[in-house]
């Protein structure tokens, strides 16, 4: 390649940061970041509550996926695991111990019939499970449609929604099977979930990681790399092809409009700005993407004094997840300080705690002021656990339209939008709209768009 080769990577969270940097790696020349936004690291962020710089975007992420730990230790960052591990469903009135289970698929009966989680009924129909035949599946379908037909609705409403509703802030009655649970497709097609799920090996290894002063610490550490260049506060406006080759952006506002040019390009954001970036350069992409759509949440962290939490100060739990069907406004409290050794240390005296709310489709919920959401998170909190103390300080991090909605035909629908990219020269797309919402899915996603641009030699 020659030294003055460019290649723009058009946003700036974690699937663009990561492709510069492999980019850069690779010895593609010049690399520059472009990022709409005045803050870099898309859903990965850290800020202060209460004196304490603590995540308020993804604080951890899978282990057992190589993607992410291989890039945090490539980059000298000291990885950690929770040293709590244990979670709580708040379910019918109280909250009770989560049962362990494959994405909602229970591991152990008798632990799901000790959680209290399931009525008689629904723990029947879970019984009977294996002595259905296996599942042919034409297509794709719903999640709520694969569970369902084996273990019932209970299970699906009480178990897989909370779980899918942490991970993709979605509905079992919306995302695709395929694309969602992919490990319980499988194990439906070959016979019984409960029989294939208790027979799956077993691993000793943690199953989350994070880093010591958060996981949102870790765009800065790509950034002072200083193998590539990042420009903030610089959205890209349009795309087009160049008129000897490579492409032309548009940058900044209608006011001021500036062109950069690029022999090759990797758009590193949101279906719905990638979308509107390709309909000049590959349409067929732009149509289907357009078609995802994205959920809203919010993440709202309390600090609070050791002495004002009690019995709670002393809890050995990670948290607890809420059904949607309790109808609560938050669907998920995390206690950092337990979960994190670092986040209790760094505390000194203070305990910092989170809570999550929004779902897809919800979007109306999330329309209150931070002052009601500060109040809802509270008054949430103090039904579930019985703590009425008061935090030292409170912090709303709000993440619109921030988690792509992986809808029946994800899988047919990616394959098409990269079957059309593909088509363009010098042209990859990579994020979370594609292969995983998780940190470890997207730094993939950003490794297959920078192999697309740097093949082998």
């Amino acid at each position: 390649m020659t030294p003055h080769r460019r290649t723009v990577v058009v946003g700036g969270g974690i699937a663009g940061l990561t492709a510069a940097h492999l980019l850069a790696a690779a010895g593609s020349g010049e690399v520059l970041v472009l990022e709409g936004s005045p803050e870099l690291g898309g859903k990965l962020r850290v800020a202060e509550v209460g004196g304490v710089t603590v995540d308020v975007g993804a604080e951890a992420m899978l282990a057992r996926r190589p993607e992410g730990v291989e890039l945090l230790r490539s980059l000298g960052l000291e990885v950690v695991h929770p040293t709590a591990t244990g979670s709580g469903l708040w379910s019918r009135g109280a909250v009770r111990p989560l049962p362990r289970t494959l994405l909602g698929v229970p591991l152990d009966l008798a632990d799901l019939a000790g959680s209290g989680v399931l009525t008689a009924a629904g723990l029947e129909r879970v019984r009977r499970e294996p002595e259905l035949p296996p599942t042919r599946l034409e297509g794709d379908v719903t999640v709520a449609d694969l569970v369902a037909a084996r273990l019932g609705p209970e299970v699906v409403e009480r178990l897989v929604e909370p779980l899918l509703g942490g991970v993709y802030a979605g509905h079992a009655s919306l995302l695709s099977a395929r694309a969602a649970t992919p490990h319980l497709v499988a194990l439906a097609e070959r016979g019984s979930l409960l029989e294939g799920a208790a027979a799956l090996p077993v691993s000793d290894a943690p199953v989350f990681a994070g880093l010591v002063g958060g996981l949102g610490t870790l765009p800065a550490a790509l950034v002072a790399t200083g193998d590539f260049e990042v420009r903030m506060a610089a959205p890209v406006r349009e795309l087009a092809a160049g008129s000897t080759g490579g492409f032309r952006l548009t940058v900044g506002s209608t006011r001021d409009p500036e062109t950069v040019t690029a022999d090759a390009v990797v758009l590193a954001c949101p279906a719905a700005p990638a979308a509107r970036l390709l309909a000049g350069v590959a349409p067929a992409a732009a149509t289907e993407l357009a078609s995802v759509e994205s959920a809203s949440t919010v993440v709202v962290t309390h600090a609070f004094r050791a002495t004002d939490l009690g019995v709670l100060a002393d809890t050995r739990a990670s948290g607890f997840l809420v059904p949607p069907v309790e109808d609560r406004r938050i669907k998920a409290a995390t206690y950092s300080f337990a979960k994190w050794e670092w986040v209790r240390a760094a505390g000194d005296g203070l305990l910092l705690l989170r809570t999550s709310a929004g779902r897809h489709r919800e979007e109306a919920a999330l329309q209150r002021t931070d002052e009601e959401l500060v109040a809802d998170s509270l008054a949430e909190l103090a039904a579930a656990t019985g703590t009425t103390a008061r935090p030292v300080d409170s912090h709303v991090q709000r993440w619109g339209g921030a988690l792509p909605q992986y809808a029946v035909g994800h899988l047919d629908r990616v394959a098409r939008v990269r079957e059309a990219v593909a088509a363009v020269p010098g042209l990859a797309v990579c994020g979370a709209a594609y292969d995983g919402v998780g940190v470890p899915a997207v730094i993939g996603s950003a490794r297959r768009a920078v192999a697309s641009l740097t093949p082998a030699e």
